[in-house]
């Protein structure tokens, strides 16, 4: 995968499987720090002990249409190779959060991508499961969270709708670009 946010479209994939109803992505840049931190937490079903032991092998994998896994471990990977570092917690019947932080500045860090798509391609799959969507950069941050628009939608509008979704991404992408304050 070339950018970080194909990475967490994989993950959230896991987590949906998992049968989340509630899946929340932070990413925090900091570039005095020189770190980027990207968390997935969600409320699925959790990991078996054994099985998460070996979650970041590639050939661990609990589908039966192929015998590898390569998700979790390539996200492992693209940390670590920025001097980085990655976690994973889980717990049967209390979900799964996994922790990727990325040495900001190294050469090998890909790209983070395009956050708005990634969402939107998020609730278009799964308008039934909430997301939690927090961004910041340098001390600037935004929220978006899909139960606000649902309480204000009510219950006759799906947020699968094509409008719904344009105005997301839009809402997202301006969000993005208030935080970096305009200079990306």
């Amino acid at each position: 995968m070339v950018e970080l946010s194909l990475h967490i479209l994989d993950i959230v994939q896991n987590s949906i499987k998992a049968n989340s109803k509630l899946i929340e992505i932070t990413i925090s840049e900091d570039t005095r720090a020189n770190l980027l931190s990207i968390t997935i937490r969600d409320d699925g079903c959790g990991m078996e002990p054994d099985f998460l032991k070996n979650v970041t092998n590639p050939f661990c994998t609990t589908r039966t249409t192929r015998r590898v896994g390569m998700g979790i471990s390539m996200f492992k990977s693209a940390a670590e190779l920025t001097g980085g570092s990655f976690d994973i917690d889980s717990a049967v019947g209390e979900g799964t959060v996994i922790r990727a932080c990325f040495v900001y500045d190294s050469i090998d860090r890909q790209p983070l991508g395009d956050m708005a798509a990634t969402m939107v391609a998020l609730i278009n799959a799964k308008p039934d499961i909430d997301y939690l969507y927090r961004h910041s950069y340098n001390g600037n941050e935004f929220e978006f969270d899909t139960r606000q628009i649902k309480s204000v939608l009510g219950e006759e509008l799906c947020l699968a709708e094509p409008e719904i979704l344009r105005w997301i991404e839009d809402n997202i992408k301006n969000e993005i670009e208030n935080i970096y304050g305009g200079a990306q």
